[in-house]
């Protein structure tokens, strides 16, 4: 036990007979470690950009309700007669009269 462990710690498996079988493994093993470091790194990176752009729907939304409300404002008939007002117009004091147009069919 004590010399498999001297062994190893010396590296005597690399360079043993069944080496080549040793460095497959280690490469292999190293391969997939990278992948697996790339994956989680991709991970990061999509929950980062998942967080970026759930807060940007946030401020997207809460802009759209400011205007939103600011065209309902604009649209009451209070503030249109109020702003044509300025330009000279004024409502009708007499109401419209609806006309009645009969075809000759």
């Amino acid at each position: 036990m004590k010399k498999g462990i001297l062994d190893i710690l010396k590296g005597k498996f690399l360079v043993s007979g069944d080496a080549p079988k040793n460095w497959l493994f280690i490469i292999f093993a190293s391969f997939l470690a990278t992948v697996m470091i790339a994956s989680s790194h991709s991970a990061d990176r999509k929950v980062h950009q998942v967080a970026a752009l759930n807060e940007e729907v946030k401020e997207l939304r809460s802009e759209f309700v400011d205007i939103r409300s600011d065209v309902q404002r604009l649209k009451l008939e209070s503030t249109v007669m109020q702003t044509v007002a300025e330009d000279g117009l004024y409502p009708s004091e007499t109401p419209p009269k609806k006309i009645k147009v009969k075809s000759e069919d």
